[in-house]
């Protein structure tokens, strides 16, 4: 069976920064890995994926600002988060298993529970 583990989230203040992990479980293998956010009332938005090659790829909101990687030997993915801003406030997602890296959600297989960001101003 399949699991994916967020931790890392928390509150802070404009301008800081936090660092997100997923752990993935019961999957062997290289595989696509992203991150999702979803801020109340609003819709599920990609923020950033890496490919099984390792390739990165971000939602313009989030270049320059956020760095996404990955441990295969720890099947852990990484979401390094700085210069927050309020508007990123929301739950974050990690998503395993989709043939390419693509920022819609249904494309992918397997989620975590999520681990919430709140920036305050």
């Amino acid at each position: 069976q399949v699991q994916l583990v967020e931790s890392g989230g928390g509150s802070v203040q404009a301008g800081g920064s936090l660092r997100l992990s997923c752990v993935i479980s019961g999957y062997t293998g290289y595989i696509y890995m992203s991150w999702f956010r979803q801020a109340p009332g609003e819709e599920r938005e990609g923020v950033a994926c890496v490919s099984k090659a390792g390739g990165t790829f971000y939602a313009d909101s989030v270049k320059g600002r956020f760095t996404v990687s990955k441990d295969n030997g720890k099947n852990t993915l990484y979401l390094q988060m700085d210069r927050l801003k309020p508007e990123d406030t929301a739950m974050y997602y990690c998503a395993a298993s989709s043939d390419y890296c693509v920022f819609d959600q249904s494309s992918w297989r397997y989620w975590g529970q999520g681990t919430q960001v709140t920036v305050s101003s």
